[in-house]
């Protein structure tokens, strides 16, 4: 993979800008199945076809397969424990699951941070994290309590950076405004599919203004502040890439067929291209695989080094948008 410059280089971080999400391994979401040795030798099969092709930074969350991705990743590295200084290791708390009387929620207190934290690293088989974020805004967050938990876990080296997930300026800078710590990463689904980042800032002083829901001026904010942009679901669930189009609208049926010509011309893959669109992104974005399969990890090999001209890049765009631009 190239050496392309991202943000999180600005902190010391050399991470690779691919990254390889772990939320299906361990298997399924319940809680009562325990995670089994095939799904180990999975997750060993994921994590060596993506440091194959040069990835060295692996996002968890703790409630993914409720918990069962990061004990699996814990027995890959129990396997291999020189791998864990090789690596950079991220992961999420915030979202709680209904329990007993409990509903569905999100939770920033610092009890509930500082709990999590330990439970990531007690299933990860690790004494730190590398990066924390938190997993999607709490509307009872109360940014002194966030801040006092973060000072606790740099403080006892549990966790050495932090950051956010779907988040918007607004939500960050109040977070900040508490916290000595610098919050190093925004985590948003971006995609060639999901263009809201894009649309956002195209559609300023129109009426189609509207109906972006995608917060105006995060992507500045974040650019500004060498605030990683990660990219969550960038490859659009295989859209592009093989999946089925039946019930899908013209406009992903026509962007699929570009994209297919494109990787076709360039000699590389349609996971790669897709990939690539985003990446040449002048903001750096850190696109996070959600696939296990090695063989689509492998076809995401060439994205770090293609580069799409910018006629190119707007092709897809457009093709996406269904429209030509205003």
């Amino acid at each position: 993979m190239s050496a392309t410059s991202i943000p999180l280089h600005k902190h010391g971080i050399q991470a690779s800008q691919l990254v390889l999400g772990c939320m299906r391994m361990g298997g399924d979401w319940d809680k009562n199945n325990p995670f089994t040795e095939e799904h180990v030798k999975q997750g060993q099969r994921a994590v060596e076809a993506a440091l194959e092709i040069g990835i060295n930074m692996f996002d968890h969350a703790d409630i993914y397969a409720v918990g069962k991705a990061e004990r699996v990743f814990g027995e890959v590295l129990k396997a291999k424990p020189e791998l864990r200084e090789q690596i950079i290791l991220q992961s999420k708390c915030g979202i709680k699951f209904p329990e007993g009387t409990s509903p569905h929620q999100f939770d920033f207190s610092a009890g509930h941070i500082l709990r999590s934290v330990d439970g990531i690293l007690q299933r990860l088989g690790t004494e730190y994290l590398d990066i924390l974020l938190l997993h999607r805004p709490d509307p009872l967050m109360d940014p002194e309590e966030v801040a006092q938990a973060i000072r606790q876990l740099k403080a006892s080296g549990k966790v050495r950076h932090f950051g956010v997930s779907n988040m918007s300026q607004g939500q960050i800078k109040l977070l900040q405004a508490y916290s000595d710590e610098k919050f190093i990463v925004n985590q948003l689904e971006l995609s060639l599919l999901k263009t809201g980042f894009l649309e956002t800032g195209v559609h300023v002083n129109q009426d189609a203004a509207k109906d972006d829901v995608f917060p105006e001026g995060t992507m500045e904010y974040c650019r500004l502040n060498h605030i990683q942009l990660q990219s969550w679901g960038p490859l659009a669930q295989g859209l592009y890439s093989g999946r089925s189009l039946e019930g899908h609208s013209e406009s992903v049926v026509a962007t699929a067929k570009l994209v297919q010509q494109m990787a076709a011309d360039k000699g590389t893959t349609p996971e790669a291209t897709v990939l690539a669109w985003l990446m040449t992104h002048p903001a750096g974005i850190q696109p996070v695989i959600g696939s296990i399969n090695p063989d689509r990890i492998h076809a995401c090999k060439d994205a770090a080094e293609l580069r799409l001209t910018r006629d190119e890049w707007y092709t897809l765009y457009i093709g996406s948008r269904g429209r030509s631009m205003p």
